[in-house]
């Protein structure tokens, strides 16, 4: 079965350069909006849970607030440890400002 797309923000929620934090079903959703446009990813860090959404994202690497991982929003790779382990992306598109993101169970 093919998951549908789901509104989870319009493009004024979030400016360039931040990250919101947005809940659907038993999913924590971290939008982050780069200069190529928007991007989630799982707000989860792989390194010890923490927020990701909190963290600070430069670019196209976000991070976490806790211990100082780096991913990157774009395809969920690690950037810098203590993190090994690559985080959990999502697929988004626009429709006019609205923000889609496609939340697929694993």
């Amino acid at each position: 079965m093919t998951e549908p797309y789901i509104h989870l923000a319009n493009t004024s929620d979030i400016p360039e350069g931040e990250v919101r934090i947005f809940d659907y079903e038993d999913f924590s959703i971290a939008i982050c909006h780069t200069k190529e446009g928007y991007f989630a990813v799982e707000n989860v860090c792989t390194h010890d849970d923490g927020p990701l959404g909190e963290g600070c994202l430069e670019g196209f690497a976000i991070e976490c607030p806790r211990h100082g991982a780096k991913f990157d929003v774009r395809d969920g790779k690690v950037l810098q440890m203590p993190a090994a382990f690559p985080i959990r992306t999502f697929e988004t598109r626009l429709e006019g400002d609205q923000i889609l993101v496609k939340v697929e169970r694993s």
